[in-house]
């Protein structure tokens, strides 16, 4: 097993937490507006050029076989539109907690999206 930071969730820290229905504001502004700070949040493209990097690095260092990146579902989906070649959008994100999507290493692709882990 290995931590990489650049799996991290993405930088929330200017609002601190926030209750379930105002972060849910902000999540769905954060992914309708990639391109823009979301009250000081981590703009969504950075985040994902930030995670997309780092599964790129860990991914070049891999052998072959089987690899479970593990990590956060809002820079999972961030990941997962990146590799299917989606737009940035909550549509793509994960349908609750407890999720998986799976990808195939050659060529890196995505295979199936958001599923609740049994």
């Amino acid at each position: 097993m290995q931590v990489h930071p650049g799996l991290a969730e993405m930088d929330r820290s200017s609002t601190g937490y926030r209750p379930r229905t105002d972060f849910e504001r902000l999540a769905d502004a954060f992914f309708a507006r990639p391109q823009d700070s979301i009250e000081g949040w981590e703009r969504a493209i950075d985040a994902q050029h930030r995670v997309v990097a780092a599964a790129r690095e860990i991914l070049a260092g891999h052998p072959g076989g089987d690899i479970a990146l593990v990590g956060h579902g809002g820079t999972g989906t961030l990941l997962m539109c990146a590799l299917a070649g989606l737009p940035i959008s909550r549509a793509h994100d994960q349908p609750a907690a407890g999720c998986t999507w799976r990808f195939t290493l050659q060529p890196l692709r995505v295979t199936e999206t958001w599923q609740p882990i049994p």
